[in-house]
C-alpha cells in the first residue's frame, strides 16, 4: 500500500506540476488504532514554481482527490502552511509529528525547528477541548455507541492535558498520550475498547461506557476551565517563516 501511496503522490506531482515537501498518515493509522477497514488519510504539503507564486491571478492553495473507499488524499501549498504555522495550527503540527511519513525532504526538518516558537499553547488548547466536547455531544450521549468514536473524544482531552502540562505539541500515537495522561481509574475501560477498535469493523456499536462519561465529562469541563485562566500568547515573527519560503521557492 506504500508504494501505491507513493506513485499517486508522484502522479500529483506530475499533473499538478508541483514538488511535494512532505507527505504522512493523518488518521487513526498514524494515531496507532486503524480498524481492520480503515482508510488511509494522507496529507502532504507542496511548493509550487517562482512563477506560479508571481502572478496575479492566484492559484488554489489545496489540490484533493477523489476520495475512495480506501484513500483519502489532499493537501496544502507551501504559503498556506507557512501562515497556519504563523497561526499556531494544530492539524499542522500533527502532519509534522506524524510517525507514518511517505515523503519526506529537509523543509520537514526545518519546520520541526521551529515549531516551537510558533507554537500556542492557547489556542492548541482551545482547538482540542472544542474537538473533544463536540465529538462527546454529538456521538456518546445515546445508548449504543461506536466503539470509535470513545477515540475521537479520548485522543484531543489526552492532547490538550499534554498541552497544558507539558507546554508543547502532542505526540500522534495515542499510546503515548495513554501512558502519560490517562489515569488508571479509567485504563481497564480503554484498554477494552482498544480491543475492539483494532480488531472490529468502523461500524461497530457498544453499550455506552458510563464509567467512561463520566471521566470525559469532568475532565472536558475541568479542561476548559483552566484554559479560560491561561494569560495572553507571546507575539510572533514572521522572519523564520519567511526565510524557509524563499528557499524553497
Amino acid at each position: 500500500m506504500e508504494k501505491i501511496i507513493v506513485q499517486k503522490l508522484h502522479e500529483i506531482e506530475e499533473k499538478e506540476h508541483v514538488k511535494i515537501l512532505l507527505a504522512v498518515e493523518s488518521g487513526s493509522r498514524a494515531w496507532g488504532f486503524a480498524s481492520p477497514d480503515s482508510d488511509y488519510d494522507v496529507r502532504f504539503l507542496y511548493v509550487r514554481t517562482r512563477e506560479d507564486y508571481l502572478q496575479l491571478d492566484p492559484l488554489r492553495d489545496v489540490i484533493e482527490q477523489p476520495i475512495n473507499d480506501l484513500l483519502d488524499i489532499n493537501g496544502w501549498d507551501l504559503q498556506k502552511a507557512l501562515r497556519l504555522m504563523y497561526k499556531s495550527n494544530p492539524t499542522l503540527f500533527e502532519w509534522l509529528k506524524s510517525p507514518i511519513i511517505y515523503i519526506e525532504t529537509e523543509f520537514a526538518d526545518e519546520m520541526r525547528r521551529v515549531m516551537s516558537d510558533y507554537f500556542s499553547v492557547k489556542h492548541s488548547l482551545y482547538h482540542y477541548i472544542s474537538m473533544a466536547e463536540g465529538n462527546y455531544k454529538k456521538y456518546l450521549r445515546t445508548e449504543m455507541v461506536k466503539a470509535k468514536k470513545y477515540f475521537y473524544v479520548l485522543r484531543p482531552l489526552l492532547a490538550g492535558q499534554w498541552i497544558l502540562e507539558k507546554e508543547s505539541p502532542p505526540p500522534m500515537l495515542f499510546s503515548e498520550l495513554v501512558e502519560v495522561e490517562l489515569p488508571d481509574e479509567v485504563r481497564t475501560e480503554v484498554e477494552d475498547l482498544l480491543k475492539i477498535k483494532i480488531h472490529e469493523p468502523e461500524i461497530k456499536k457498544i453499550p455506552r461506557v458510563n464509567r467512561l462519561n463520566e471521566y470525559l465529562e469532568s475532565e472536558i469541563t475541568g479542561l476548559r476551565e483552566k484554559a479560560g485562566k491561561l494569560g495572553e500568547e507571546k507575539k510572533v515573527s514572521w522572519e523564520k517563516l519567511n526565510e524557509i519560503f524563499l528557499k524553497e521557492v
